[in-house]
């Protein structure tokens, strides 16, 4: 597969998913119990709109320690949950900025920020590999299950690095492989974009984070993933949460 043919097809279904009641790739429902088990406490999922809800792989905020007056980024924010999280522990004094490639995501997040009055919250188009950020201007960089998606994923965590300030962190969910994948999955592209055939072995997917430059690279967490489509391939995905410091 082309990667721009790839790149088409996550962004079309994207944006079909961004149009329907729930932001999620792995599953026709998104259930409360499911958020809780990947981190998000009920205080957290009671305030946030329930439209920005999405399924991904882990509650990269619960973990990055935030602090008020921080400027945070989130790769592939999104209908906007974990930047709406954020948001309430930088303040008013700091900042959330999404970055997504899918106007349709944008579109959905930048309404659901101005209709629930979220004045530290700001939504841009762009693509993870090439953000639309200034060179050293944030303080913590977080996704969630989004990176796996990327064809070129050396590409952005090269990115990351230059956005973030000096001791700048990042805390990232994601899928990473711990077996080798079928052939059949790893030519689908629906497989692709359900956060399957683009995922790299957990080793790789460490090597490229500290080839970008990034220091104390640690796996904080790891947990077998079986969600909808990928009951099938138990015992070779896993949903890692990842921090790591540019120096």
């Amino acid at each position: 597969m082309k990667s721009e043919e790839i790149k088409r097809f996550v962004k079309k279904r994207y944006g079909e998913i961004a149009k329907s009641e729930h932001s999620c790739c792995c599953s026709p429902t998104i259930e409360i119990d499911t958020l809780k088990e990947l981190g998000y406490s009920q205080r957290e999922l009671e305030s946030i709109p329930k439209e920005a809800f999405s399924l991904g792989c882990g509650n990269p905020v619960a973990l990055a320690s935030l602090e008020e007056g921080e400027i945070v980024l989130d790769l592939g924010s999104g209908a906007g949950l974990d930047c709406f999280l954020a948001a309430s522990k930088v303040g008013k004094k700091g900042k959330v900025i999404g970055v997504d490639m899918t106007p349709e995501m944008i579109d959905k997040a930048k309404a659901i920020a101005e209709n629930r009055g979220y004045a530290n919250v700001e939504f841009r188009l762009g693509e993870i590999e090439n953000l639309p950020v200034e060179d050293g201007s944030v303080d913590v960089i977080v996704s969630n299950c989004v990176i796996n998606l990327s064809v070129d994923k050396e590409k952005v965590f090269r990115e990351a690095h230059r956005v973030l300030k000096p001791n700048g962190r990042i805390l990232i969910s994601d899928i990473v492989l711990e077996g080798e994948l079928p052939a059949k999955i790893r030519k689908s592209l629906n497989a692709w974009s359900g956060c399957v055939a683009g995922a790299l072995q957990k080793n790789a997917y460490i090597s490229a984070i500290k080839k970008a430059g990034f220091r104390k690279v640690k796996v904080v967490s790891e947990i077998r993933w079986d969600y909808g489509i990928l009951k099938m391939l138990e015992g070779k995905i896993a949903s890692v949460k990842v921090e790591a410091t540019k120096a």
